[in-house]
């Protein structure tokens, strides 16, 4: 099986290098709205934040900065397909603006976007970041009633283009093959991820302001959610590519990507990580072997048996649609003008 992996330099406003409804899912994390570390790219995208920011009015700024991200939205009603998911990954924000402390609430104004084009809402995930410090900020120290809340989660905001499900032939092997344990879908389906936090990215050969600006979510976060939402064969785009976590997320999961970034330098970081990609997916894959088998283990002590096999590993499945299930790895990558050719084969166990 081979996939390929386009990476743009350019402007999410306007996605012209991607065709009409040639997406099946995005998976993106934007510069969060409010959050001091965006403020130079917002401003630099409309000198009208900067004023509304210079000037103390808080909400402005806000509004203006989102309608940024509104003509991203729009380009990925036009790209996805009917049935097409887009999970966003978005934080809320706390700023002091003007004297003012407030919350800045993302989550509900990208909610309310892709509702406002059409998207139907799916349940949503959150998932726990660790804290800045040890500390929590109070706001009054130990006296009420003026300490506030430590804001420690981020969203992951899931839509569905469109009023219908994405439909397949019968017994799709693209679909069946790509399938998840059965103990994988009660935990990455619900509602709350203790078990992801996140991580520092460490950015080599890069300036300060980049590094800064760098902000990447955790591997296993687009990891999942490819997993979850797209079978083989089909194209994740992230539109806010960033250090490209998201495509090394796509080549370990066997899918297809298009990322989309404005500043370049951030190429030059996901070239250095390109080499440690065949590992990084034999090393994923053999991770949810391995945790299955100690699931299997725990079952089977608890008196429990199992009803099928799984037709390429060596272990028991609770159902019959794990059965086909085919974990891909990555065996070769070719880099072309516009991103990467990858060869994958189907992992097999140590």
């Amino acid at each position: 099986m081979k996939t390929t992996h386009r990476v743009v330099v350019g402007d999410s406003r306007a996605l012209s290098d991607v065709a009409d409804e040639s997406v099946e899912l995005v998976v993106t994390s934007p510069p969060y709205p409010m959050i001091e570390m965006w403020d130079d790219l917002f401003t630099d995208l409309d000198p009208a934040i900067g004023d509304a920011l210079e000037a103390g009015d808080g909400q402005a700024a806000f509004e203006a900065m989102h309608a940024q991200l509104a003509a991203v939205w729009d380009e990925l009603e036009r790209v996805l397909v009917d049935g097409g998911i887009a999970c966003i990954n978005v934080g809320d924000a706390t700023r002091s603006v003007d004297g003012s402390f407030r919350v800045y609430p993302n989550h509900a104004r990208v909610l309310a976007a892709f509702e406002e084009r059409g998207f139907e809402p799916l349940p949503d995930v959150l998932w726990r970041k660790p804290a800045n410090s040890a500390a929590k900020f109070m706001g009054s120290g130990m006296i009420p009633p003026n300490a506030y809340v430590t804001l420690e989660h981020e969203y992951v905001l899931i839509f569905r283009k469109g009023g219908t499900r994405r439909e397949f032939e019968p017994g799709a092997d693209r679909r069946y093959e790509a399938a998840y344990f059965w103990e994988e879908r009660n935990r990455w389906f619900s509602d709350v991820w203790t078990d992801v936090t996140g991580e520092l990215q460490t950015l080599e050969a890069v300036d300060d302001d980049l590094r800064e600006r760098s902000a990447a979510y955790p591997f296993e976060i687009p990891y999942r959610l490819i997993c979850m939402y797209s079978t083989y064969g089909d194209t994740v785009l992230d539109p806010f590519w960033g250090t490209g976590t998201t495509t090394l997320a796509a080549m370990c999961a066997g899918r297809n990507s298009i990322g989309v970034e404005l500043e370049d330098a951030f190429l030059e970081v996901f070239d250095d990580r390109i080499d440690e990609v065949p590992a990084l997916s034999r090393s994923v894959g053999r991770a949810r072997l391995e945790r299955h088998r100690a699931f299997v283990e725990r079952r089977q002590q608890e008196g429990n048996g199992f009803e099928y096999e799984a037709d390429h590993y060596d272990t028991p499945v609770v159902t019959k649609m794990e059965q086909g299930l085919r974990l891909r790895d990555v065996r070769a990558i070719e880099a072309c003008d516009d991103g990467y050719r990858v060869e994958h084969g189907t992992l097999t166990p140590e």
